[in-house]
């Protein structure tokens, strides 16, 4: 006999079906502003995502994001741009003569960023996860933007300074959001296996799990180097998008707006995490009209000036996090079961 197909796993593939689709025919009808917003979103996700393993499942505080951004955005550039056109961009210094004879498809050169920015989390890694709290954060930090600087002085590989154009656009709605299911599957996988288990008890009480037999350093390297991979990812995918990768869209300020999000998500929460990334992405759009002037019967209202969205959007961020604490769902995920509490059943009456 065949045996009946979870009512929860059918579910969960028809949304992810339902995802796939959706930006399938979005891709063909939005215009280009409503889809590099919706895009933007997807990329935030992913690399929150990736930032959440590291400070929400395994209790870590790491601020290095924008700088394996980099190394993802710089590969995928690198990599991508057609051969033809690389003169144009490394007019003052030329391009290393190996790399400038090497073009890869944007999957591949993707998956070289993660690895190259995974290889980076390596070598960081293992002084540096030896130190805890607020000092893993400056050290994280610090190395992101020496990482940065890297790219700024590596003139025949980064171009320096000036960056590199002619990166080839990428639109495509469905791709983008392909890579971002793919992540969250990836990353469910791993945080309910035994990795997972070890890294949130790492989470909960470093000496406990040492007793309990898990090394911490295998461990927290472990999650340090996944998240790298994906915040590469994130970051190829983020600079194709823009079309263009400069070493000043990767300043160490970029690591803050992931912060927020995983912090209003819910540190230790996947589906908080992409909620609070579509939300904060689509709030700092929504509120744009506050940083140019208003004009009502005739009068200029003085209030509204370059500046005013951030105020305004860091005391609705202030409300809702005074309101959820824990951020959006804490430590819980989204379930098909929470919708159906939504919706209580009517007891029939007894005949």
């Amino acid at each position: 006999m065949m045996k009946k197909i979870n009512p929860k796993i059918f579910m969960t593939l028809a949304a992810i079906a339902l995802t796939l689709a959706a930006a399938f025919v979005l891709n063909g009808v939005l215009d280009s502003y409503l889809k590099r917003i919706l895009n933007l979103c997807a990329i935030y996700t992913i690399i929150s995502l990736s930032l959440n393993l590291v400070n929400g499942f395994t209790g870590m505080f790491s601020l290095g994001q924008a700088g394996f951004m980099a190394v993802g955005a710089y590969s995928v550039a690198i990599f991508t741009v057609p051969i033809e056109l690389r003169p144009s961009s490394f007019y003052l210094v030329p391009m290393n003569p190996f790399l400038a004879r090497i073009e890869l498809p944007l999957i591949a050169a993707l998956l070289l960023g993660g690895l190259f920015a995974a290889l980076f989390a390596l070598v960081i890694g293992f002084p540096v996860l030896r130190l805890r709290g607020d000092y893993l954060a400056i050290a994280t930090l610090g190395f992101s933007e020496i990482i940065r600087i890297l790219f700024t002085n590596m003139q025949s590989i980064t171009n320096g300074a000036l960056g590199i154009k002619n990166v080839p656009p990428l639109s495509n709605m469905f791709l983008i959001y392909l890579a971002m299911i793919l992540t969250i599957i990836l990353l469910h996988l791993l945080l309910t296996s035994s990795y997972g288990r070890a890294f949130k008890a790492i989470r909960e009480d470093e000496i406990v799990a040492e007793a309990m037999g898990i090394g911490l350093l295998k461990h927290k390297l472990l999650s340090f180097v996944i998240s790298a991979f994906f915040a590469g990812i994130g970051g190829g995918l983020y600079g194709a998008l823009l079309g263009t990768v400069d070493p000043k869209n990767f300043m160490f300020t970029l690591t803050y707006n992931f912060v927020l999000i995983i912090v209003l998500g819910g540190l230790g929460s996947i589906t908080g995490t992409v909620i609070a990334s579509f939300i904060i992405t689509f709030g700092m759009e929504w509120l744009r009209f506050f940083d140019s002037p208003l004009r009502l019967f005739g009068v200029v209202i003085p209030f509204f000036q370059p500046g005013l969205r951030m105020v305004v959007f860091s005391i609705l961020l202030m409300v809702l996090v005074l309101f959820f604490q824990k951020g959006i769902m804490g430590q819980r995920e989204f379930s098909f079961d929470m919708v159906r509490r939504l919706f209580p059943r009517k007891k029939e009456n007894a005949s």
